[in-house]
């Protein structure tokens, strides 16, 4: 695991928002009466590169010299991130992702001045390349194995804290473990304030490391929450986040992030990429223990047509 030096602390949350403030409203959170008396949506759907990646992307990206090039192997949503930054720091960039990155994820990065890498099968595959590539010079910057990156994750769950009372839970997606450690780091804080994270069956990574103590390989298999997939870093700074603050991870299985799709857009009219969906396909499935105020966090809506066509023909 990372040293406790590399470790993210709840002022790196505080001096994160205070950066991305200039570039990054803070998004809403909406009633979710279909999921349950006082149960909220916290809406990072609404950036504009459609996912919560963009946050840690600037809270990173903005203590970097301009001169600095930045290497990134994404899913497609932090590479979206770094490219947005990128083009507003004046950084260059290079986002390296798998050939079987959503298409509309590769899409919307080939709209931004960034050198995109396609590499193969999956995003372990990307990311080797990408960690290549940056040690020709480069800054690597991880999707969740960085300390800047974590408290920009986390500043979802500062501005939640803005604006509800009393005991929560605060449920929301977990792959690397930028996104649910940085939650909890900030949350945790309060007493009363529980966080949850939601892996998806096809690639448990986060679940499986803590059930064995230790970052351990998984086998990862397609998942429609093709955000969630991969193995965790060797000395991933997100495995002793999460120990320490991190209430509960469950499981999600692919029908059931699919009903979550179905629920946002049935209930909402909200589009949501599978990774962003399975916090709701949590609740809906009874997966959550949560006491007080609930807060659902939809982290991406970059979803393919085909795969939403698919999805919405069962709803």
């Amino acid at each position: 695991m990372g040293s406790p030096s590399d470790l993210p602390t709840r002022f790196d949350v505080g001096e994160a928002a205070l950066r991305i403030r200039p570039y990054l409203e803070p998004t809403p959170l909406l009633p979710a009466p279909g999921l349950g008396a006082g149960v909220f949506l916290k809406l990072e759907t609404v950036h504009p590169t459609g996912s919560f990646k963009v946050r840690g992307a600037f809270a990173a990206m903005t203590l970097l010299e301009p001169a600095t090039r930045v290497v990134a192997a994404s899913a497609g949503n932090h590479g979206l991130g770094v490219a947005y930054a990128a083009s507003l720091l004046g950084i260059e960039a290079t986002v390296v992702c798998a050939t079987t990155a959503s298409s509309a994820k590769l899409e919307a990065l080939r709209a931004f001045p960034i050198e995109l890498r396609l590499h193969g099968e999956g995003y372990d595959d990307a990311e080797r390349l990408a960690r290549s590539l940056a040690d020709a010079g480069s800054r690597y910057l991880s999707p969740y194995n960085d300390r800047y990156v974590v408290a920009g994750q986390g500043t979802v769950a500062s501005e939640i804290l803005g604006a509800i009372d009393g005991p929560a839970t605060i449920v929301c997606p977990a792959g690397g473990g930028g996104l649910v450690s940085g939650v909890a780091l900030c949350a945790t804080r309060r007493p009363g304030r529980r966080v949850v994270g939601v892996a998806c069956a096809a690639s448990p990574a986060l679940p499986a490391a803590l059930e064995a103590g230790r970052i351990v390989p998984v086998p990862v298999v397609p998942t429609i929450a093709d955000g969630l997939a991969g193995n965790l870093e060797a000395e991933s700074i997100t495995f002793e986040l999460t120990r320490r603050y991190v209430d509960e991870v469950v499981v999600v299985a692919e029908e059931e992030i699919e009903e979550g799709m179905r629920f946002l857009w049935r209930h909402h009219e909200l589009v949501a990429e599978g990774a962003g969906a399975t916090a709701v396909a949590a609740l809906l499935a009874g997966r959550v223990r949560a006491t007080g105020t609930v807060v659902a966090v939809v982290t991406g809506r970059n979803v393919d047509e085909a795969t939403l066509a698919r999805v919405l023909g069962g709803a």
